[in-house]
């Protein structure tokens, strides 16, 4: 089936910026959130992402003003029944995911291919809640989307053949570079990135050194263009610490255990760049 049209549910960082990336690529979008709220702010990012694109001169204002044009934003999760494709990118929690899914498979027509961005649930425990695991697969796009190169798509159990080489040719298509990976927690990169994260967190906890010493470290030691505690707040201490649990959950192994201090902020509220408090503060 030939996509033409993309539901994307989610106006956040990582749902506008799919959406972005759809609509600059000639796809019309349809972009769902439960709040109008959530929606113009979403719009509203999309907009000056753009501007920055054609100041840049990577692409032309009459670009920007059709890349716009192509979005509409709904807060009824049934008007996304005519698209071709709908990507989840709703928050890093299975139930709030599993209540999407369940939706989407009464909502969508049979044919139509169920996306997730998560970052580290499992796609195959998602594919099971639907009448479609065939068509179930994750497309784990990466911040910032409409700068980001990788494409995660992820295989569940049940993923199809065809369904993984439509989702591998429509990241293509957006001038991405897609990376086959099979179903387990975190994937690749949250598997790998995640514990050193938390591993930074632990020597800020124990006094082995400070924040800024530890970015330091790395960024002029391994150069890393960004440091893992600046990078675990422009990810969200929130997100960081969801995921850390499910690789806890999902492979039962002590390493992944989340750094109490990693826990202590997040009940604090201090969530990082979001918030304007994490390791750093932020105006």
């Amino acid at each position: 089936m030939a996509i033409q049209q993309v539901g994307v549910i989610g106006a956040g960082t990582m749902g506008n910026g799919i959406a972005h990336v759809f609509a600059r690529s000639g796809f019309n979008v349809v972009l769902c959130d439960v709040e109008q709220r959530f929606l113009d702010r979403g719009l509203s990012t999309i907009a000056k992402n753009l501007d920055r694109e054609v100041a840049k001169s990577k692409i032309t204002a009459d670009v920007r003003t059709s890349t716009l044009g192509r979005i509409t934003a709904v807060v009824d999760r049934a008007k996304l029944a005519d698209s071709d494709l709908v990507i989840e990118a709703a928050t890093e929690k299975f139930e709030i995911k599993s209540e999407i899914f369940r939706d989407l498979d009464r909502i969508m027509k049979p044919e139509v291919i169920l996306a997730s961005n998560t970052s580290s649930i499992s796609i195959t425990k998602i594919a099971a809640l639907t009448k479609r695991a065939d068509k179930v697969i994750g497309m784990h796009f990466f911040n910032p989307v409409p700068v980001m190169k990788l494409v995660e798509v992820i295989r569940g159990l049940a993923t199809s053949q065809a369904t993984f080489d439509t989702v591998r040719d429509l990241a293509l298509k957006l001038e991405k570079t897609p990376v086959e990976v099979n179903d387990a927690p975190g994937f690749v990169s949250n598997r790998v990135l995640m514990p050193l994260l938390n591993e930074a967190m632990y020597t800020v906890m124990e006094g082995v050194a400070t924040a800024q010493a530890v970015d330091e470290v790395f960024k002029l030691g391994m150069a890393h263009p960004m440091g893992p505690l600046t990078l675990a707040d422009f990810i969200g201490l929130d997100v960081c610490l969801d995921i850390m649990r499910v690789l806890q959950d999902g492979l039962g192994d002590p390493k992944y255990r989340p750094c109490p201090l990693l826990i202590k902020m997040v009940d604090a509220g201090w969530l990082g760049r979001k918030s304007g408090r994490g390791f750093y503060t932020y105006p």
